[in-house]
């Protein structure tokens, strides 16, 4: 047994239910941003051409429209949540480390975004940790997987 899967498995045995609540939440908020970045996806790139990189503004900011409305509601519904919570990282550490921390916590004008790109990314290093939870379309694969075993 790997380590990847004794981490999977500690995170499915020792998960608290209410994360269920915050997966799904954190997943419509996730898509939001994309749909909201898709709209804006000019201040968008500005943002991302602060941090002097030339062309690599619009690509990455095509990335991120592209990654949040993809991964986002796949994260609310609990499908391939690890792998889906591994896309978003780069873009979260990236709007917390070059993004939000530059304009420092509890800037008003910023609307606190440093504050919030951090629990979101913190959500998603939890989800990384302890999956999908019971609520999620990852739980029901994994028993239809336990039951194809059983059967065979």
């Amino acid at each position: 047994m790997n380590i990847i899967t004794k981490i999977e498995d500690w995170g499915n045995a020792h998960r608290p239910g209410w994360l269920d609540i915050f997966r799904i939440a954190l997943g419509c908020y996730i898509t939001y941003k994309g749909i909201n970045f898709l709209n804006n996806i000019e201040s968008l790139e500005m943002s991302i051409q602060g941090m002097n990189m030339a062309f690599t503004g619009i690509s990455i900011a095509h990335y991120v429209v592209f990654a949040h409305v993809l991964c986002g509601p796949l994260i609310a519904l609990g499908a391939l949540t690890r792998i889906m919570c591994a896309v978003q990282l780069p873009i979260l550490l990236g709007a917390v480390v070059w993004i939000n921390a530059p304009k420092g916590f509890m800037s008003l004008g910023n609307h606190m975004e440093l504050e919030v790109s951090l629990l979101v990314l913190t959500g998603l290093i939890t989800f990384m940790v302890f999956g999908a939870g019971k609520f999620s379309i990852d739980e029901k694969r994994r028993k239809e997987k336990e039951m194809m075993h059983k059967t065979v």
